[in-house]
């Protein structure tokens, strides 16, 4: 799926020559010719590493890798004093192992990304020291969340009986709670600096424009992107009454006035209802139908024979088989759901699109296929220009000042990335 994507992408970058139409007031020449670069050489990047990822997931499968791996953790707990009955410490062993081959196999590719690509392009702000440094980072805390979580999930399965797949579904359920609570207090201050933003106009203002969407802004932060990337970015997290807003420094340096202002017409209020999305209990649902299926299918000993397991059938490995693999087909469908619920919005127009294009800079999507919606990005600017602009932008009246600009990118930011935070730690780098 990925790799397709890459490559049709390839040929619009490559075949769009000239600044779209939609975009000609807003954008240079030179700009346009920035940005088709570098997407022409991230698109080259995404779809070879996602062709070596299919190869590698492929010969694991055929020449029997997971099997392998399960011996050797099994090897390696037995010279502890764990036997065979020990299957939670085998399976975290197992854990520990499968990370790090996935890290090690990773990581030509992350440096390439990074000291070849985004450095050739001017983004790349990383040493090899730093990278390497926040590398061992990340792979250290994830295992400290990822073996916890999975041994109590594990026993949970174990003890849970005929209806264990319910009480499985609301300790993933509420992990997810935990995490996504605690991460911007206890986890990303590990590798990022983040700083509350100073009282004055510009907080002022996007205080005032949470409230005129009846947003629940408890806190806005500041975070030190630079030291990774000149990359800017956006995001707002939270549940219920206690969201925060997160803002890049770099976001903050790199927006300069803009000539004209942009005015979303008032709504209907769908889009509201487009934003909130994410907060709908479909993926919870979904992640409650995959458990279902699990404790059906877990007794199957063909199923386990079919991935090399002939003597045993662990509980993990079956949680692998069933998430990963039998899943994999209907994750695929449910990409495509949400890219089209995203690109489906409709109502209102957008008088002037001045204001909206602050991000620019990013050199991230000039020449984009009509089509893209992807991995959770937003639609090309041309498309998003037709649609539903986020419920952010709709009350922001852009003027020719540099706090207005900033506030239109947070608006276009914030309406269109609600970012999946435990899922950030491996993105980073």
């Amino acid at each position: 799926m990925q790799e397709t994507f890459y490559f049709s992408q390839r040929k619009i970058y490559r075949t769009t020559m000239h600044v779209p139409t939609e975009l000609g007031k807003i954008m240079d020449s030179e700009t346009f010719e920035k940005s088709r670069l570098y997407q022409l050489d991230k698109s080259n990047f995404g779809f070879w590493s996602g062709l070596y990822s299919e190869a590698e997931g492929t010969l694991i499968l055929l020449l029997g890798g997971i099997p392998f791996l399960w011996k050797v953790s099994g090897i390696l707990t037995a010279r502890f004093g764990f036997g065979p009955e020990y299957e939670i410490s085998q399976s975290l062993v197992f854990l520990m192992l499968a990370t790090l081959f996935s890290a090690f196999t990773g990581l030509p590719w992350s440096l390439y990304n990074t000291f070849v690509i985004e450095e050739k392009h001017g983004f790349n702000q990383q040493t090899l020291g730093f990278f390497l440094k926040d590398a061992l980072k990340k792979f250290a805390v994830t295992q400290c969340i990822l073996l916890p979580v999975t041994s109590l999930l594990l026993y949970i399965i174990k003890i849970g009986g005929d209806y264990f797949f319910i009480y499985a579904w609301l300790f993933t359920l509420i992990v997810s709670l935990i995490l996504v609570t605690i991460y911007a207090d206890y986890i990303a201050p590990l590798f990022d600096k983040f700083t509350p933003l100073p009282d004055g106009e510009l907080k002022s203002e996007i205080e005032s424009m949470a409230k005129s969407i009846s947003f629940p802004l408890t806190k806005i932060y500041v975070v030190e992107g630079s030291k990774r990337s000149s990359h800017s970015n956006a995001y707002f997290y939270g549940f219920f009454k206690n969201k925060r807003i997160v803002l890049f420094d770099t976001l903050l340096e790199d927006y300069s006035p803009l000539n004209k202002a942009g005015e979303k017409e008032p709504g209907t209020g769908e889009e509201n209802e487009a934003a909130g999305n994410e907060s709908k209990p479909k993926p919870k649902m979904n992640s409650f139908l995959c458990f279902f299926l699990f404790a059906i299918l877990i007794g199957r000993k063909e199923l386990f024979m079919a991935f090399g397991f002939h003597d045993t059938q662990p509980t993990l490995i079956g949680l692998m088989i069933i998430f990963q693999f039998i899943f994999s087909p209907y994750n695929e469908l449910g990409e495509l759901g949400k890219g089209a619920g995203k690109g489906g919005g409709g109502g209102g127009t957008v008088r002037e699109a001045g204001g909206m294009l602050p991000h620019k800079t990013k050199r991230g999507q000039a020449a984009l296929d009509r089509l893209k919606v992807f991995d959770g990005t937003p639609p090309p600017y041309d498309k998003r220009k037709r649609m539903v602009v986020p419920a952010a932008l709709k009350i922001v009246r852009l003027k020719s000042t540099r706090r207005s600009a900033l506030l239109g990118c947070l608006a276009y930011e914030v309406g269109w990335k609600y970012q999946a935070i435990t899922a950030t730690l491996r993105r980073r780098g």
